[in-house]
């Protein structure tokens, strides 16, 4: 669409050395944007990066925040036209705390873009995780679509369940916020999210994807469960600045491009990559995984609103690979 909302002034992003932040504040800086960005400790050895992509001397600032102490926030968001809530806290157990840290922190954030005064815009990193729990064997699972937490509870492991709570309740008071106080936001829900990185580390969902390449998990294929959808981290990317710029985007929108099962992966990935020792998924028959699919995930509203996925399967193993590489994984 032509139809911009947000010229390219300062905006800023949470969680700048983040999977998906480190990329959106690279594509930003590409984009012509200012950039303020966050990070818990600027000290930290892993932030360096950061000020090494292009532009970055020119257009990016860093601050540290914690989502522990929302108000520290509000020195990078001053000023800024359209800000970016990547940033999400994991705690190590499983209980409420997540939800709580990540309601309250959200919260505190939004009435400090309000507060700011020149905030045009702000999208919400949520997760398909806020969607797919719905209840519907037979469903489409589209925007309407929230999940049922005690289902996701009882049907995920304790890690997963706690993220999804966290995300749709964070998601819900987030929209509900907005709206009562007349504050312009959108919510992004992406599903697996694979392809290169730009930090230092292998994300933990690149991880997940690639470990049957790494040969050290007992069931390399555990995190596809039978199927999984899966979106590139620059098509990730590229859908938080278009609803950032897009001025008729309004409410939640779901981001997947790929749909796969075990069976189709594991084709996929022997006949691209010859050369790895790709094992086969244990105690199945390769034509029988993944069809029963419980929902379909459907992007409609993403792309009708006017947006292109740009990368398949492919491209997100191909980018993966070559980062696994330069970082001696493979």
């Amino acid at each position: 669409m032509e139809n911009k909302n947000i010229e390219k002034g300062k905006v800023c992003v949470s969680g700048g050395n983040g999977y998906v932040g480190s990329w959106l504040v690279m594509r930003l800086l590409q984009h012509g944007y200012s950039v303020n960005t966050t990070v818990r400790s600027k000290s930290n050895t892993e932030v360096g990066f950061l000020t090494d992509l292009p532009g970055a001397q020119e257009s990016l600032k860093i601050f540290e925040a914690d989502l522990n102490q929302p108000h520290s926030f509000r020195a990078a968001i001053e000023g800024c036209v359209g800000v970016f809530l990547v940033a999400h806290q994991m705690h190590n157990d499983t209980t409420n705390r997540d939800d709580e840290t990540s309601t309250t922190s959200t919260l505190a954030i939004l009435q400090a873009c309000l507060d700011a005064k020149t905030v045009k815009r702000v999208v919400y990193t949520s997760s398909a995780a806020a969607a797919i729990f719905a209840g519907n064997a037979t469903a489409v699972v589209d925007e309407d679509s929230w999940s049922d937490l005690d289902l996701a509870r009882r049907s995920s492991p304790p890690a997963v369940a706690s993220y999804a709570a966290a995300k749709t309740l964070t998601e819900k008071a987030a929209l509900e916020f907005a709206e009562r106080h007349g504050l312009p936001l959108v919510t992004l829900l992406p599903t697996f999210i694979h392809g290169p990185f730009v930090g230092r580390r292998c994300p933990a969902s690149v991880y997940a994807l690639m470990s049957m390449f790494f040969g050290d998990d007992v069931d390399p294929y555990k995190y596809v469960a039978g199927w999984s959808d899966v979106v590139h981290v620059d098509d990730v990317a590229s859908a938080h600045v278009f609803l950032m710029e897009c001025a008729d985007a309004k409410g939640r929108y779901i981001c997947s491009a790929v749909e796969t099962t075990v069976g189709e992966l594991y084709q996929l990935l022997c006949n691209r990559y010859p050369h790895y020792q790709i094992p086969p998924p244990a105690n199945c028959s390769l034509g029988e995984i993944g069809g029963g699919r419980r929902y379909q995930i459907s992007s409609k509203k993403l792309l009708e609103t006017g947006f292109k996925y740009n990368y398949g399967l492919e491209e997100m193993y191909d980018g993966a690979i070559e980062c696994c590489k330069k970082l001696g994984l493979l």
